[in-house]
């Protein structure tokens, strides 16, 4: 398993996901910052003047061939650093910065949390870091249609927590993560209509991907928690059901003492008070806020944003990490700055603002778990050694 877990983390697919990530990152910028825009003013003060086109009844202002130049227009042409530089640089814009950094560091702390609650204290809050950021880690290098699960029963496992017990804690994880979506996602539909959630552009077939996403979603959250609270033998029955081929054979022992163990921590954690279930899906909720708000306090930075405005972008973003998880790039590489543009485009109509914000969203939420991870995982792998020793 060791050899295994090693080649997860072999240095190419580090590598792999970090130019990926760099590579649609800088060709966004790229992109962004060799367009030009046309920005609406007084009547009178500007040189173009708008034409629809392509009558799509839209004023598209990053196409040129939308706007006629001519005296005493409407619309003046800017390029990227025209754009940059109207941006007011001061201390507000640095404090949303700032909010959405502690955002992220509001990310990881609800997981700690979360993972300390499920072991009942078992690990420590060092720990625990380590855990969170190796998984963390782990998912950043995996595809979105992944995910870091198998690691992480294997990070819990070398913590010292029995492989079943690990294996119970990892898919009670997954069902509090699917639960918060699936019971968030009605409650904020009823304050914000699902067409205003999705551009008009494709609105159809991306709301048809996103229901079909939240119906796997909910149909996943029933099986994994008839896995723990309803059915506990499922896991075991499954585990030995699948050994049974031949191939598998040889892992039917240790398949069998893992199912046992699920089932018995599964035995155990039906005895909880409902009190250990609300702190736990609490850390949750307080993980995923803070996840989702590093985006609204990004675009708050650049963007004069009112609370409905607000509210709609953390709505949105329950969209956008529908495409995260069916991305098949590593950490959603691509995919994710993509549907970002899609789906807030309509609070900002700048092209090169929107490539800016998207990049510094990914510097925050993405690549730190790279550097952070590839710093960690050796010396956590060297203290394991030595506790082998």
């Amino acid at each position: 398993m060791s050899d295994s877990f090693e080649k997860a983390f072999s240095k190419w697919k580090i590598y792999l996901a970090l130019f990926l990530g760099l590579s649609i990152s800088g060709g966004i910028l790229i992109y962004s910052f060799t367009r030009s825009e046309f920005h609406e003013v007084e009547k009178g003060t500007g040189d173009y003047i708008w034409k629809d086109t392509n009558h799509n009844k839209r004023i598209d202002y990053s196409d040129p061939e939308e706007f006629i130049a001519v005296p005493n227009g409407n619309f003046e042409q800017k390029n990227a650093y025209q754009v940059l530089s109207d941006i007011s640089w001061n201390s507000t814009t640095f404090f949303w910065i700032f909010l959405a950094l502690l955002g992220m560091v509001g990310r990881d702390l609800g997981y700690m949390i979360r993972i300390r609650i499920l072991t009942k204290n078992q690990l420590t809050w060092t720990q625990s870091f380590h855990v969170i950021m190796i998984w963390e880690f782990a998912s950043a290098l995996a595809p979105g249609v992944m995910s870091g699960a198998t690691v992480a029963m294997f990070i819990l496992n070398r913590e010292k927590i029995a492989l079943g017990k690990a294996t119970a804690i990892v898919i009670l994880t997954a069902f509090l993560d699917n639960l918060f979506y699936v019971i968030i996602i009605p409650i904020l539909f009823l304050f914000i209509p699902s067409g205003k959630l999705f551009p008009s552009a494709g609105n159809e077939s991306m709301m048809a991907v996103f229901w079909t996403g939240f119906s796997v979603f909910a149909l996943l959250c029933i099986v994994l928690f008839s896995s723990i609270v309803l059915y506990p033998k499922l896991v075991f029955k499954l585990l030995t059901f699948i050994t049974r081929i031949p191939l598998l054979k040889r892992f039917q022992a240790g398949a069998a003492k893992t199912g046992n163990d699920v089932k018995t921590t599964a035995i155990e954690m039906k005895k909880e008070p409902f009190s250990f279930w609300l702190k736990a899906f609490g850390a949750t909720v307080f993980s995923w806020s803070s996840r989702f708000l590093v985006i609204n306090f990004i675009m708050q930075a650049f963007l004069s944003l009112g609370f409905l405005q607000q509210t709609q972008i953390f709505t949105k973003q329950f969209v956008l990490w529908m495409f995260l998880r069916i991305s098949p790039t590593p950490g959603g590489s691509g995919v994710a700055e993509w549907a970002f543009g899609e789906l807030l485009s309509e609070f900002s109509t700048s092209v090169v603002l929107l490539g800016t914000m998207a990049v510094l969203w990914r510097l925050i939420s993405y690549f730190p778990y790279l550097m952070i991870g590839s710093i960690i995982l050796p010396r956590w792998l060297a203290r394991q050694g030595k506790k082998k020793d």
